[in-house]
């Protein structure tokens, strides 16, 4: 009985026609990115032969024929490569032969819908070969050579499935992170308007805007902002920017984006070793890096107007347009359709209607408590100016301001009875304290820290975290 597949399917993958985009690729501009092969040669011994048939052209007895072999042999390893493949062939009799063939052996009625498919999947305990990370490997190594270094070797010690890594579309940094771009002052701004979004941080003193309308392009910054390094990351995706401190005990991770997404949500990798990061939770999850205890801190960030930050923050510096790549910088044009419509372009193994898939949630966990997170819509908090609630062992106060931008302190045991929706907030006992992006310093003198948290589309935050609690 033949049980895994021959090394033919290396020399068949390799003579394949190009892969093509999945159905709603994550597609942005590409610009060229000069690949390094692998020195190491990356072999397949996933099962049966009949995979190589499915990215040439066969006529339909032999795929008939193909899939009979698989069926004949079958073990349940073989859903995820099956279901990847029809994601990415162009032999579109393969993928009609490969979904029939699925309809009939699992009784689903899902027909062509890829993606129902992988939902499917996903909902199924893991079972794959020992060979899946050698199949992953090969097949995305057509597209780029240092695809194969993500996943050959590497299922073992995987902190996530394999079979729910997904290639987004483009090659590793396709979509480019702007690497210590140029800033400007506001008055050199001239193309940003009051209403245009911006996500805002200041550390040490030192206040810098992100315009939306350029970071959607590019989806990462990397900057050193008050003498901090720093990766901030952009899932436009799944409505996340999270500025990370990329020097953990001594080691400075440059980052960059692998191409691949993980439950919609862009995977990151580090340049040193390949290892791909979680873009939610700041730490390695396929690669040499896993197990060592790696996990980047986050600082706050706000979501706020280019008007109501430049006001609070005077001495600001800004994106300039000059980032070195030709892109259509105007409000609202990348991710336009995307943003406008509820749909998602790559599912999550959970369906979930507590809010519309795209309605931002503001985000809560701290590392005391690593197994309890808080969503928090954000339209319930423009009602809610200031609230109060515990995420794990650690209390909050969020404030909202008119802009409706939200920022998270440590009340340490202060109870607040109003906010002005500015720069003032009273507690009970009738003190007043100020408002800013480090913290809250009382009229008394006595100081209250800033929280990390950020937003996040519901969808995404729930796919990160499925037991989160929500408050709406």
């Amino acid at each position: 009985m033949r049980t895994r597949l021959s090394l033919a399917l290396s020399a068949l993958l390799a003579s394949a026609v190009a892969i093509a985009l999945p159905v709603g690729g994550h597609a942005q501009t590409q610009e060229g990115t000069e690949q390094v092969a692998d020195p190491r040669i990356v072999e397949s011994n996933l099962p049966t032969a009949a995979f190589g048939f499915f990215f040439a052209s066969r006529s339909p007895e032999e795929l008939e024929r193909a899939l009979t072999d698989l069926d004949e042999n079958w073990s349940d390893g073989y859903y995820a490569p099956l279901i990847e493949i029809t994601a990415l062939t162009p032999n579109t009799a393969a993928r009609t032969a490969i979904f029939e063939f699925l309809g009939r052996r699992t009784g689903e009625e899902f027909g062509q819908d890829f993606q129902a498919w992988f939902q499917w999947l996903w909902n199924r305990p893991e079972r794959n070969t020992r060979d899946y990370d050698a199949f992953k490997a090969l097949i995305y190594q057509q597209l780029a050579p240092r695809f194969g270094t993500y996943f050959a070797g590497r299922q073992a010690t995987a902190q996530i499935r394999l079979d729910e890594i997904r290639w987004g579309g483009v090659v590793q940094d396709g979509i480019p992170p702007l690497r210590q771009p140029e800033m400007i002052t506001p008055d050199e701004a001239t193309y940003l308007g009051d209403d245009n979004i911006v996500f805002g941080i200041e550390i040490n003193g030192d206040a810098r805007a992100y315009p939306q309308r350029i970071l959607a392009w590019h989806e990462m910054f990397v900057d050193t902002i008050g003498g901090v390094e720093i990766a901030g990351v952009y899932c436009t995706l799944c409505g996340t920017v999270i500025p990370y401190r990329t020097n953990v005990d001594g080691t400075n991770h440059s980052m960059g984006t692998s191409g691949f997404l993980y439950r919609s949500n862009k995977l990151m990798y580090d340049q040193a070793t390949q290892s791909l990061w979680s873009t939610m939770r700041g730490e390695p999850v396929v690669g040499p890096l896993v197990g060592q205890d790696i996990r980047m801190e986050f600082e706050p960030i706000i979501t706020t107007t280019w008007g109501e930050w430049k006001r609070r923050h005077p001495d600001t510096t800004v994106l300039s347009l000059n980032t070195g790549h030709t892109r259509d910088y105007g409000e609202g044009i990348a991710y336009q359709a995307y943003f406008a419509t509820d749909e998602l372009m790559f599912n999550t193994p959970f369906n979930n209607d507590d809010l519309d898939n795209k309605r931002e949630v503001l985000g809560l966990r701290f590392a005391g408590g690593p197994g309890d997170q808080l969503a928090v819509d954000t339209a319930f908090l423009a009602s809610t100016p200031v609230y109060t609630d515990t995420v794990g062992f650690q209390d909050i106060v969020v404030f909202t301001d008119h802009s409706g931008a939200n920022r998270v302190y440590d009340p340490q045991g202060v109870s607040f009875a109003s906010y002005d929706g500015d720069r003032t907030a009273t507690d009970d006992e009738g003190v007043e304290w100020s408002l800013d992006e480090d913290g809250l310093t009382a009229s008394d003198g006595r100081a209250l820290t800033r929280l990390p948290a950020h937003r996040a589309f519901w969808f995404g935050w729930f796919a990160a975290f499925p037991e989160t609690r929500l408050v709406q």
